[in-house]
């Protein structure tokens, strides 16, 4: 695939890149690792402060930003701008909060003196995607740059405006200029990259196929992985639900980004009960949303991101509905310009159908019937993947037995599933393993060293830990 700009809406190319040749990832490389050893030791202070105006900047040129990103993969106009805010929030999470993460952590010992001392790894490679362009390398370098890791950015090759104006952003903010770089390169260069022993460790959000290209890369180089990988995430709802707010919330969380989130809502699971009701209902909001041009703020839903999403997604749904699926609601591809596909529904899917194990990404939903909530569990659980899961009951009983029997990285009751900074974020199973944000995600990517101080007294206490590297 090229390095380039396309325009879902249209799909007229607007722009092409050139990859970075062997002499300019070399030269990228290596300013990476001579930027690291005095990096690491600026003070967190002057890290957050330069984080601290990331944030601003985020903030002050949230439309341009947005309309990159809108420009680039599609998604709806005021999402994009949202999403460049969100980025400011989590840059604020660390700026607040990242130097007390990063004292060390006394250990009682009964004698002596014990403690965590936390250290940067050096340089963190991230093999990041198109469909939150900004959001999910923000997510990964904020916490990344603020603890004294540099940053090299792989992105999509469909969004290189989206990777060139967060290197930009970063350098603007006055971080230095080896501390984050892009590597506009193609898909075969990164195992060398990975490869590279100035490379310390690798993050990647993507596909279940491109996690387990990466991850083996990694585990045979030796070097840690974290992997943020695909979801096929239930939502289910039992009798005693808000069934007004769960119909409303379904529908968000499974058209959330035009469909393209890995953490979108995308199999319905509904108690038989009220399954009826919950489907009349559902069916005739999905049949009241607007597809169109992501920038018309009437527009609810816009283009998919690329046409092999948009042919992908038709392959699994005609599948479906060959496999025995009921199709009862949109299937087909909108007959305009574009990469256009409108919100559909199936329902019932057999077992060895791909709407009932595989991630279909985009604005597809499958609703399924639970018997009770032993039945309902198995469903949920009947996928390879485990990232996150709605669950809606107003019964205490039910809430607890859903937290522990659903797996996933995240279960959120009566709530549409979202990723908070000062929530930790990762799947279990093909999900990828890992986590991202929060107090674990900063940490991912440090050298946890403990360290044991016998009777002989010590220089210094384990306060000042890496606050000062």
């Amino acid at each position: 695939m090229a390095i380039a700009t396309i325009d879902p809406t249209t799909g007229q190319t607007l722009r092409t890149f050139a990859p970075h040749t062997d002499a300019e990832v070399e030269q990228r490389l290596r300013l990476a690792a001579e930027t690291f050893p005095s990096y690491r030791r600026t003070s967190v202070v002057e890290r957050a402060s330069w984080l601290q105006r990331a944030a601003e900047l985020l903030e002050e040129n949230a439309d341009r930003y947005g309309r990159i990103m809108t420009l680039e993969m599609g998604k709806p106009l005021e999402s994009a701008r949202a999403e460049a805010r969100k980025c400011a929030t989590a840059c604020r999470y660390y700026v607040a909060r990242g130097e007390a993460l990063l004292r060390d952590e006394p250990i009682d010992m009964g004698s002596g003196q014990a403690f965590i001392h936390y250290q940067p790894l050096g340089a963190v490679l991230a093999v990041m995607p198109w469909n939150f362009p900004f959001w999910q390398v923000v997510r990964f370098a904020a916490p990344a740059l603020m603890v004294g890791n540099v940053a090299l950015l792989k992105h999509a090759d469909s969004v290189p405006q989206c990777a060139q104006a967060l290197e930009e952003l970063f350098h603007e903010a006055g971080f230095p200029r080896g501390a984050f770089q892009v590597l506009r390169v193609e898909v075969p260069q990164v195992a060398g990259i990975i490869e590279d022993p100035r490379v310390a460790a690798v993050t990647l959000t993507g596909s279940e196929r491109a996690g387990r290209s990466v991850g083996g890369t990694a585990g045979r180089a030796l070097k840690k992985v974290v992997l943020e990988l695909g979801g096929s995430d239930p939502f289910i709802v039992m009798p005693s639900a808000d069934l007004d707010r769960a119909v409303e919330t379904a529908v968000t969380a499974r058209l959330i980004n035009n469909g393209q989130s890995c953490i979108a809502a995308k199999r319905f699971i509904i108690a038989e009960s009220i399954a009826p009701e919950f489907e009349r209902r559902f069916l005739e909001r999905m049949a009241r949303v607007v597809v169109g041009d992501p920038t018309d703020p009437k527009v609810e839903v816009g283009p998919l991101a690329t046409l092999s999403i948009l042919e992908g997604l038709r392959a699994q749904v005609d599948a479906s509905v060959k496999a025995g699926a009921r199709l009862l609601l949109g299937g087909a591809p909108l007959e305009r310009p574009g990469y256009f596909y409108p919100p559909t529904v199936l329902a019932d899917p057999p077992p060895t159908s791909p709407a009932f194990r595989e991630e279909l990404f985009g604005p597809v939903a499958t609703l399924l019937r639970a018997r009770d909530i032993d039945h309902a569990l198995q469903l949920a659980n009947a996928t390879p993947f485990g990232l996150g899961a709605s669950v809606w009951t107003r019964n205490a009983q039910e809430q607890q037995q859903f937290i522990d029997g659903i797996e996933a990285g995240q279960v959120f009751v009566n709530e549409m599933v979202a990723s908070d900074p000062r929530l930790p974020f990762g799947g279990v199973k093909h999900s990828g393993h890992g986590r991202e944000l929060a107090t674990l995600g900063l940490r991912e990517f440090m050298n946890a060293k403990s360290v044991r101080l016998g009777g002989g007294g010590s220089a210094r206490g384990p306060s000042a830990g890496a606050a000062t590297e």
